[in-house]
């Protein structure tokens, strides 16, 4: 009697169980893609902080507290709110500041914080409660770079350069600005790790700046329908093998309202990347490379004259060398600085003097130092983060200059992004997650091993079905490289059953997929597709990023070759699960994962059935100087190359459905890769679909990211599921 009570008990059990599985909600796009109605609703409350020298501060909308002292303690007590800061405004004339999420305090010790409204820029002092200073805000400009040290501000405004000192005054650095003579942005095409086109120096007094006369490259026509007549909007785009712009780097002395240049020598076919300044001011560092991008070269120019000093040392390599992170001056030794460099096959900080000679390298070893994030200025270390404990973790570490001993500053689990170290190094805010961690929030020290949490955020999925994801490794096609990949199984899984499979692919350099953070980084429409019954598979392949060089570079002048292979082992061990249907494969990607999945849908025929690629790149030598050429050489150096992975070469051998999907008004892999591949099809009789967002670029924003992922998913499910 009582083995029955217990067996009814275990039976209720069950039941209940199952009926609460059954009451959790399905996700809808408009939940789980940014652009989406309820997307935000389901984004967990986060920390907002920022550093007053050594102490921790929280933003938010309305309000600034302390949340951590100078020791590390917490603090409590709110610092100042925005209704007292608009007090000591005049709206009318001064305007409003309505937000303090992304308050800064430039000022170690002296209370006060830089803020902005859309009239001026301010600087409130809370124990006072009274604004020491404002100056204009550049409305409607473009590129600002504000300096806190001079409070002074350069900014873009109708093609030129401006610079609004302190007191008020505006010089206008340039007066022949226009769309094919740039001042003041990005050059090179955002390459090399440039992402803007003015370099304050240290006491902001002096601003460095890029010049680039694109007058000589080809404009693209791309077209804006927003008007009763289209009108071309046309895009200047230098492709591989063609002539490109033209750089140069000025310096503008406010003092003097003069502008120099560097005398660089005839500046064409060349890169001018990674600027810094000396601590002095008196030299700028600037890493060149010829357009072959297999030489850099470290050179010094008086920042008086313009004149060049000469060339530090030189790095080559018979692939290519990209350097992408300017050099650091030691803050307690201004004639030594960090460089960064892929010399020994992988990512690391090396210690040269101010004549060129190399003093150490930092760190070694078969890893990837991920970002340098700055120095303990009172135990003279660096603070960095890397991949040493596993290829697919972050996680920070104390460098000792003298010995190069590594210390494991957080837990060593997950993966650590957006960190910030606080003025003297001492305390770094480190956010994190980890496969089965969704977010936290800790402070560390970086003089010895000491976490404190300040923030845990759960998961807001609790109530919703949510799909079974691992990870894992595989061989390559080598047969001896380890790849780590992600595989998501269909929510409500029955071992029993055959599902629809569907890769996933990137697969080109400077990015991965998968990861020890939060569900192995899944992808929202990854969950969603799981929900409908699919199992998604992704693996990151040889020419994927933080693997080292030679992981990376193996791909150079023959790019689908290689990371076809490598996904076709993927493939093969996907095959290899008894739930897997072989019949009903599918694979999906953007961009270089564009390329890929055309590459894959035309080179296996009889493996994929379905396929959507979005914004493919065709042919490589439709694709811009800077990175085609760094990845491919010329056209005319390797013709083989680019012929070979064309895919308009291989249209003719496409059986499955293959939808492409761009935008029309892409930038970056411009409509002639789609509309040529559409034209070898219809030479070749075969019959891929096609759809196209009006006035998007290269990736979709806003409520037509809901719409696209709407439209990826169906294809899917109108020709995979049946």
């Amino acid at each position: 009697m009582k083995k029955i009570h217990m067996l009814a008990a275990v039976l209720l059990l069950l039941i209940s169980g199952t009926a609460m599985a059954q009451t959790k909600k399905s996700f809808t796009l408009d939940d789980l893609m940014w652009g989406g109605s309820n997307y935000w609703n389901l984004q967990p409350r986060n920390l907002y902080t920022a550093w007053w020298g050594d102490r921790l501060m929280e933003t938010d909308t309305d309000e600034v507290k302390y949340l951590r002292d100078e020791k590390g303690r917490p603090a409590n007590g709110t610092a100042f709110t925005a209704e007292e800061v608009n007090a000591a405004l005049d709206e009318p004339t001064q305007g409003k500041v309505r937000n303090l999420t992304y308050a800064r305090f430039p000022y170690t010790g002296r209370p006060e914080v830089l803020l902005h409204t859309n009239k001026i820029n301010l600087i409130y002092d809370w124990k006072q409660k009274k604004v020491v200073w404002m100056g204009p805000f550049a409305l409607g400009a473009a590129a600002i770079d504000f300096n806190t040290a001079s409070r002074s501000e350069a900014y873009v405004k109708d093609w030129n350069l401006y610079v609004t000192t302190a007191d008020g005054k505006t010089h206008r650095v340039s007066v022949d600005g226009s769309r094919e003579l740039v001042y003041g942005q990005s050059v090179h095409r955002d390459e090399f790790g440039i992402h803007k086109g003015t370099f304050w120096s240290p006491s902001g007094k002096l601003l460095a700046f890029y010049r680039m006369d694109q007058s000589m490259v080809t404009d693209y026509p791309l077209v804006d329908i927003d008007h009763r007549v289209a009108e071309l909007a046309p895009e200047k785009y230098p492709m591989a093998g063609m002539t490109s712009h033209v750089v140069s780097v000025g310096i503008f002395d406010p003092a003097t309202d003069r502008s120099i240049y560097l005398e660089t020598g005839d500046p064409t076919d060349r890169y001018f990347t990674n600027i810094a300044w000396s601590p002095d001011e008196r030299t700028l560092y600037v890493i060149e490379l010829p357009r072959s991008q297999n030489k850099a070269e470290l050179v010094a120019y008086d920042a008086a004259t313009g004149r060049r000093k000469g060339v530090l040392f030189t790095e080559t390599n018979s692939r290519y060398v990209e350097p992408m992170n300017p050099i650091s001056f030691l803050p307690w030794d201004s004639s030594k600085f960090i460089y960064q460099s892929r010399r020994d096959g992988y990512n690391h900080l090396y210690l040269y003097d101010t004549t060129g000679r190399q003093l150490a390298q930092l760190t070694d070893g078969e890893f990837e130092v991920i970002r340098f994030m700055g120095y303990n200025t009172a135990k003279r270390s660096l603070i960095v983060l890397s991949n040493e404990a596993s290829p697919v973790r972050h996680n920070y570490y104390n460098v000792d200059l003298k010995s190069g001993k590594r210390t494991l500053l957080d837990s060593g689990e997950g993966c650590h992004t957006g960190g910030a170290l606080s003025a003297s190094g001492t305390y770094l805010f480190d956010r994190w997650s980890a496969p089965s961690v969704y977010r936290r929030i800790d402070l560390l020290r970086t003089d010895k091993p000491s976490r404190q949490q300040l923030h845990a955020a759960e998961t807001p999925w609790k109530d919703y079905n949510v799909p079974e994801i691992s990870g894992g490794t595989l061989k390559a096609a080598d047969g001896k490289t380890d790849l780590y990949y992600r595989l998501v199984k269909p929510v409500g899984f029955d071992p029993a059953r055959k599902y629809p499979a569907v890769v996933y692919v990137y697969g080109g350099p400077h990015a991965h997929n998968v990861d020890d953070s939060w569900n192995y980084a899944a992808r929202p429409w990854e969950i969603y597709m799981a929900q409908k019954g699919y199992v998604i598979f992704v693996l990151d392949n040889r020419g994927s990023e933080y693997r080292g060089f030679e992981f990376e570079s193996c791909t150079h002048r023959h790019l689908g070759d290689i990371e076809m292979q490598d996904q076709i082992r993927g493939v093969d061990f996907l095959k290899s699960l008894p739930y897997v249907d072989a019949d009903r494969l599918g694979v999906h990607g953007w961009s270089f994962g564009g390329f890929m999945t055309t590459n894959l849908m035309c080179s296996y025929p009889e493996v994929f059935k379905v396929g959507v690629a979005g914004g493919p790149v065709i042919d490589w030598k439709f694709y811009e100087v800077m990175y085609g050429e760094r990845y491919m050489d010329t056209p005319q150096e390797n013709p083989e190359g680019y012929k070979n992975s064309s895919l308009l070469n291989k249209a003719r051998n496409l059986k499955g459905r293959l939808q492409i999907i761009v935008g029309y008004n892409d930038p970056t892999c411009v409509l002639q890769h789609s509309l040529s591949f559409l034209r070898a099809c219809e030479d070749a009789g075969t019959q891929p679909d096609y759809f196209v967002y009006p006035g998007q670029g290269h990736n979709m924003m806003g409520r037509d990211m809901v719409h696209l992922h709407e439209r990826i998913t169906r294809y899917f499910e109108d020709y995979l599921k049946r």
